[in-house]
């Protein structure tokens, strides 16, 4: 039996819209679209291992906030996935997109646009249709 990998994402916003980032040409899944963050590492609570990945992909230092959705995806060649998005409720920095092809700020209505990762798609169609309260 696989063990479940947890794999958080945050979410920031400003203005009333996202960040999101496309994933290098040459990586896994190359140009699909993402909400930063990655693997929870041993030893790490899924709030650490986000801001790590946040210093990391955009050089920023976030404070990261409640967790606004979790679901498991489950596929045959790879272990599953806990999948955790958290708010970002604020942040040191302008996020530049060092492990990103680019990096965009975005409305939450226009997400479903954007060919994001397969793990995303449920929290973008939730989102986009206004079923996640992110702030507020």
């Amino acid at each position: 039996m696989n063990r479940t990998l947890i794999v958080v994402a945050g979410v920031l916003h400003k203005d009333g819209k996202l960040l999101i980032g496309q994933r290098m040409a040459d990586d896994r899944h190359g140009l699909k679209w993402e909400f930063p963050g990655g693997k929870v590492e041993a030893g790490e609570t899924p709030k650490q291992a986000l801001a790590r990945e946040l210093k990391e992909e955009l050089a920023i230092d976030a404070v990261v906030g409640r967790e606004v959705a979790r679901y498991e995806q489950v596929t045959r060649r790879r272990s599953p996935l806990l999948l955790l998005f958290h708010t970002v409720e604020s942040f040191d920095g302008e996020p530049q997109g060092i492990t990103f092809e680019q990096i965009r700020w975005e409305d939450p209505a226009k997400l479903p646009d954007y060919d994001f990762l397969d793990g995303d798609l449920d929290f973008v169609r939730r989102l986009s249709m206004g079923r996640i309260h992110l702030f507020g």
